[in-house]
């Protein structure tokens, strides 16, 4: 039996030559003796043996070069293997992703067709006497930031047995998103039932994406990882693979894709399966330090009734239509409006609605009567509807702050809705 709970609600609507130089010096050959050897590297050996020469059959599937370059990283499998032994004596399992508008399978003709769907499915298929709950949170236009305060309701509540995590391309400071990014793996780690974490990197057409950064956190961690772009964008770059047989922008994957992704993972998840029984999984406790500060430790999101506005003029307690399900409890305003409130916390972020309708007003927040952050609500002739987390302050030690939220002095457009208030 399957469930499905979708956690992706704002599907995005916008479905977005290298040239080899060589010098005169490099060019230059040098004159070897008989008795001289040319030595060759197995690294070298290697990479060339991973270098794009023949086009791509979409309809053949994934290559063995593709598969070999993504893989970046085998990773622990215990957990992941503890949780296949699950399915396979016919124990409940659940299995969840968490990602921007690609986990939200945005440009896929249907979520079966998504990556995240044909995860489920290879779960479902490969584990018949298993009932396999399947949770998609995904959201577009999203990053780790936001990621890491929704998880727990939003993915965590459901107690998955496995995860993947995809950001890599809605991921862009790689700082603050080093820390984020950092923070919503371990919390995922650290979570109820010891879920098995799986790293997936994306890319745009232009080879754009997070994942040196994201890799970091991969390794300090050993999970296995698995990168789109690593299988994709070395073809598309060589001229092997065109890119539009498998996007129709410069980021969201099609059917042809996302099936290369869900091929990529069920032959991950194969290998795994067919070495069980050399898995030893009786030890799949989380102990490592945390690679960075784990500044969002204990993020979460609070609706606007939790927030506990002290004081309140413009702005009702009400619902959205962007993510009417999934962030229900809103400040909302159309005329101008002035929100205050109490709170004690080491980080402060504020998730509002960017809109199209130009009626989005810009809004000072200020911390303890100082300006730290404008919110921009205007988002007139973009692509859609959506919300954007924005990071107030970020600290590492825990104080009591009053937060004011108001107009901008000569802001002739006064909306705004804030979806919830980002704490940790």
């Amino acid at each position: 039996m399957n469930k499905k709970i979708l956690a992706g609600i704002a599907a995005l609507l916008m479905c977005v030559s290298m040239t080899a130089c060589k010098s005169e010096e490099a060019a230059a050959t040098e004159t070897m003796s008989a008795s001289e050897e040319t030595v060759i590297s197995e690294e070298t050996v290697a990479e060339a043996d991973l270098t794009p020469t023949e086009p791509v059959d979409l309809e053949a599937g994934l290559t063995d070069k593709m598969y070999r370059r993504a893989l970046l990283n085998e990773g622990n499998r215990s957990r992941l293997a503890a949780a296949m032994k699950k399915a396979e004596n016919g124990e409940p399992v659940t299995v969840g992703v968490i990602g921007g508008s690609i986990t939200q399978g945005s440009c896929a003709t249907n979520p079966a067709n998504s990556y995240a769907g044909l995860f489920n499915t290879y779960w479902t298929e490969k584990f018949p006497n298993s009932e396999i709950t399947y949770v998609n949170a995904g959201i577009g236009g999203t990053n780790s930031y936001l990621g890491v305060h929704r998880a727990d309701e939003q993915l965590l509540s459901a107690k998955p047995d496995v995860v993947i995590v995809e950001f890599s391309v809605n991921d862009t400071d790689k700082v603050m998103n080093k820390y984020s990014y950092d923070s919503l793996v371990r919390k995922i780690l650290s979570s109820e039932g010891d879920p098995a974490v799986i790293l997936l990197f994306t890319t745009q057409e232009d080879g754009t994406s997070l994942q040196d950064v994201h890799k970091e956190i991969g390794l300090a961690y050993d999970l296995p990882m698995l990168s789109y772009r690593e299988a994709v964008y070395p073809e598309v770059a060589a001229g092997t693979l065109n890119w539009k047989d498998i996007s129709p922008d410069n980021i969201h994957p099609n059917d042809a894709g996302h099936s290369l992704i869900g091929q990529l993972l069920a032959r991950y998840l194969d290998s795994v399966y067919d070495d069980l029984a050399n898995i030893d999984d009786t030890d799949t406790a989380f102990t490592a330090d945390a690679y960075t500060a784990d500044y969002y430790k204990n993020a979460t999101m609070l609706g606007a009734s939790e927030a506990g506005a002290s004081e309140l003029s413009g702005f009702e307690i009400s619902g959205n239509k962007v993510y009417p399900e999934l962030f229900p409890d809103n400040f909302v305003t159309e005329g101008e409006g002035y929100l205050k409130f109490d709170i004690e916390c080491q980080n402060l972020g504020i998730f509002y609605l960017k809109q199209t309708d130009g009626k989005g007003g810009k809004y000072d927040v200020l911390v303890d009567g100082e300006r730290k952050t404008v919110l921009d609500a205007d988002f007139s002739g973009g692509w859609g509807n959506y919300g954007e987390p924005q990071q107030v302050i970020i600290g590492k030690e825990t104080g009591k702050h009053t937060i004011e939220i108001k107009l901008s002095e000569g802001s002739d457009k006064t909306a705004l809705t804030i979806f919830g208030i980002m704490v940790s």
